[in-house]
């Protein structure tokens, strides 16, 4: 173990279960694609128990402008895992085309602000020799640009996209040939539909897979069940991962509620010290009225 060295690969971008609520996190081209103006707040909290497991606060507000298929939106996700804090400022564009009656496809661009957050100091550095040379000097909100891009088509009942939300590979502690970090690209496909089983009974399948070099495919499959429009159960699946619960409810038809909950299936959700992982939406919309017609959104 001394005389051998190896690279590990970590997960980089925040995880979301309730991923059919918060595209707008991954895909930029999905900004303004409600219709209206929409505002989502999200908590989630991974691996509970676990000592430095991460932990993920996101807010993001989007909205058409105009008539003429622009859409503007503005996103903050902060994610901390262990001493490490990242906090990203991001502004999404799109312009949307219509390709039918029905269909209408966005291109989608991001910017984003990227600040690091690093306390080595938290760490426990002793391991009989001192602390670590290299570890002594904390990085305080180091600033770093980036960005993205998106292609969304959706109709009334069907979705997909393709996205890159972070395409610039910046390298952290180049300074340090002993410590690296380097961003990496993240690609995400994301689709679903919306299957009316009666009147009262709507069935919305959903689809995630993210591609990342130096980690293995990952893929969330979900299925929820949505009662007269107000109550949504379900149920999801992270290949080789975790099984997740799901619950939302409709306290009105702009606002949204919804909960989630993961147990992994590896070891590490065998462990005592691992609760599993919980996650909260709040989302509200401001649907416009017209005359006695509005317009909600499934997805």
């Amino acid at each position: 173990m001394a005389c051998c060295g190896n690279v590990l690969m970590a997960q980089q971008d925040a995880q979301y279960t309730q991923y059919m609520y918060n595209t707008v996190s991954v895909n930029p081209a999905y900004a303004g694609s409600r219709g209206h103006l929409s505002i989502a707040g999200l908590y989630r909290a991974q691996w509970v128990g676990l000592d430095g497991a991460p932990e993920t606060q996101t807010l993001n507000l989007h909205s058409p402008v105009g008539y003429r298929g622009v859409g503007l939106g503005v996103s903050f996700v902060n994610d901390i895992i262990g001493p490490t804090s990242e906090t990203y400022f991001d502004v999404d564009f799109s312009y949307t085309i219509q390709t039918g009656l029905d269909g209408r496809l966005s291109f989608g661009l991001k910017g984003s602000a990227h600040l690091l957050d690093i306390q080595f100091s938290e760490l426990n550095q002793d391991v009989g020799q001192g602390p670590d040379p290299t570890l002594q000097q904390n990085i305080d909100n180091r600033f770093s640009p980036n960005v993205g891009a998106g292609v969304y088509y959706h109709t009334e009942r069907f979705y997909a996209g393709l996205s890159v939300p972070r395409m610039l590979e910046t390298e952290h502690f180049e300074e340090s040939s002993l410590s690296t970090a380097k961003e990496r690209m993240n690609w995400y496909f994301i689709t679903g539909y919306v299957w009316d089983l009666n009147p009262f009974l709507k069935f919305k399948p959903a689809l995630l897979t993210k591609l990342v070099q130096g980690a293995p495919l990952q893929v969330d499959v979900s299925a929820n069940f949505m009662f007269n429009e107000r109550f949504i159960a379900g149920a999801a699946y992270r290949w080789d991962a975790a099984f997740s619960g799901m619950f939302g409810f409709h306290l009105s038809d702009q606002f949204l509620i919804g909960l989630a909950y993961d147990r992994e299936i590896t070891d590490l959700g065998a462990t005592t010290f691992n609760d599993g992982s919980f996650e909260i939406i709040l989302r509200y919309d401001f649907i416009r009225t017209v005359g006695n017609l509005k317009s909600p959104r499934f997805f």
